[in-house]
Formats: C-alpha cells, sequence, structure tokens
C-alpha cells in the first residue's frame, strides 16, 4: 500500500527526530526526504527537528517547485536528483555523522576493510567530490558516487543513506557511521587489509538473501 501524504509527513518527523536522538546529526543539520507521487516531501530549512511538525514539511516537485509555509532544505537539489535518477529509491537521509563526516573530510570512501561495506550495495562506499552544499554541482556528484550504491560520503560534509522506505535510510544511515567509526579505528594502526573483489562478490551474494524469510532463502538454494 502506497503511504498517504499525511503519513509521510509523520514518518519524515520522525526520522529527523531520530538523527538526533541517535547522534547521527547535531543541530539543524542534515535533512530527510521521502518520494511522493511525482514528487516529495522534504524536511524545512534550519529548522529545529524537536519543533518541527508535519505540517513544516515541504512538497517539491522534482524540478524544484515548493509548496509549503516554510522554505525546502538548501539540499533540495540533490534529493530531486536522487529521485530522478534511482526509481527504487522511495527515501533519502543525509547527515552529518561525526566517523562519516570525518572520512570525509579526507575526501575518501570507505573501502571492503570489513564484509559489512556491502550493507550499501556494492565493493565500497564513495566518497564524492567536494562541492558548495545546496548546489546543482554536489546533486550530480552524489548521483555518480550512489551509482550502484545505497549510501555515499559528500567530501567535507557527511554522508547520504536511501532506501525502499525512511525506516531502511535511517537504518542504512546509522550502519555507514558505524562502518566509518570502524574504518577510523583501524586506521589509528596503519591502513586495514581490504578484502578482495571476489572475496566481496561472495559476500554481496550471500547478501542477496541476508534478513530474507526462510522460504525465500529455500528457494534461492534450490535455484542454485
Amino acid at each position: 500500500m502506497t503511504p498517504t501524504a499525511a503519513l509521510l509527513r509523520r514518518q519524515i518527523v520522525t526520522t529527523a527526530r531520530a538523527l538526533g536522538v541517535s547522534s547521527l546529526t547535531h543541530g539543524t543539520s542534515g535533512n530527510v526526504s521521502a518520494r511522493m507521487g511525482d514528487g516529495f516531501l522534504v524536511t524545512p530549512s534550519g529548522f529545529p527537528y524537536g519543533q518541527m511538525t508535519p505540517a513544516d514539511v515541504v512538497a517539491m516537485t522534482l524540478d524544484g517547485r515548493a509548496t509549503g509555509r516554510r522554505e525546502p532544505s538548501t539540499e533540495w537539489r540533490f534529493h530531486a536528483a536522487i529521485y530522478a535518477a534511482r526509481a527504487e529509491v522511495n527515501a533519502v537521509v543525509h547527515c552529518h555523522s561525526k566517523a562519516a563526516t570525518a572520512v570525509s573530510c579526507h575526501r575518501r570512501g570507505i573501502p571492503a576493510f570489513h564484509y559489512m561495506v556491502a550493507v550499501a550495495g556494492g565493493t565500497d562506499v564513495r566518497c564524492a567530490p567536494y562541492s558548495t552544499f545546496g548546489t546543482e554541482a554536489l546533486a550530480t556528484a552524489a548521483v555518480a558516487a550512489l551509482e550502484g550504491r545505497r549510501a555515499c560520503l559528500l567530501a567535507n560534509h557527511g554522508q547520504i543513506a536511501v532506501g525502499k522506505d525512511l525506516a531502511s535510510a535511517l537504518a542504512l544511515a546509522g550502519e555507514i557511521e558505524n562502518l566509518a567509526d570502524q574504518f577510523l579505528g583501524a586506521l589509528s594502526i596503519g591502513e586495514p587489509v581490504v578484502l578482495s573483489d571476489e572475496q566481496m562478490a561472495e559476500v554481496l551474494r550471500k547478501f542477496e538473501t541476508y534478513g530474507a524469510p526462510a522460504a525465500s532463502k529455500r528457494r534461492g538454494s534450490a535455484r542454485r
């Protein structure tokens, strides 16, 4: 069932508040959106999450027309660009989580130092080149870094996580922050050993049924 606009507005507020509760962001940094019809709903610009209500969430078209009592997030362009490029994505979470932002400030992604990097959909978590926040250039860079992935870092900025819904995008943002924190810890004693493409290919195959119901796993095994 497709969520109603009212439900999505409530979920966006809940997700935005969860960013602060889980220490994935600080103050008014970060933003959250959900696809709605041919457009999307996004958090307002510079508005405290604790004071936000569903009525403060802004409705937007993919070409940038906004409807609401507040201005949309300054980062609406990369939200719009992601929805335009990725039909399977229904939610976007952007945050300035501490570890992910620290790694991004070195303008490097997160390699396959740990097999859980596969949670983002590939053999690494890429880092998009730096562009000023809120620009079309940043939107273009983010879409490119997300190609074949569900998360990326933004150089000197933070991270983006996408998903089929707000809950999965938020959970992935937490996974990326944990991986970034582990990566920084590993770097403290030198460059960590990175898993090979062959090793990660096996992990990615196993992730195809990771968390799936038992019957689905049995069918997958039978096909192989």
